[in-house]
């Protein structure tokens, strides 16, 4: 079964293919997704690198965690599934203002 990692603290100069060739050291590399901003289309400075099975991902954790690659420490865990975002906070009904509820 593969393993999905969340990595981030990227360099914002680091490509997929720098990805695939770090992480190829822990293992085989399945997948990498970079993210990028969709208007501008530079990194967003973290990606998810998903390995073949779920001991090449533990050992790309403690090898990558925390180790320096272009000048930044990455961060490195197992990526968690994404949060359902729905926007903003709770809706409230506005019925005229602040006057008090008269009834006679």
């Amino acid at each position: 079964m593969s393993s999905k990692l969340y990595v981030g603290n990227l360099s914002f100069e680091t490509t997929e293919i720098d990805l695939q060739d770090t992480f190829a050291e822990a293992g085989t590399v399945s997948e990498v997704a970079l993210m990028q901003d969709k208007f501008t289309g530079k990194s967003r400075g973290f990606a998810f690198v998903t390995m073949s099975t779920a001991e090449e991902g533990q050992k790309a954790i403690s090898l990558f965690h925390g180790k320096t690659v272009q000048g930044r420490a990455l961060t490195v865990n197992e990526a968690r599934p994404r949060e359902d975002r729905t926007g903003g906070g709770p809706r409230r009904e506005f019925s005229g203002g602040n006057r008090p509820d008269r009834r006679y």
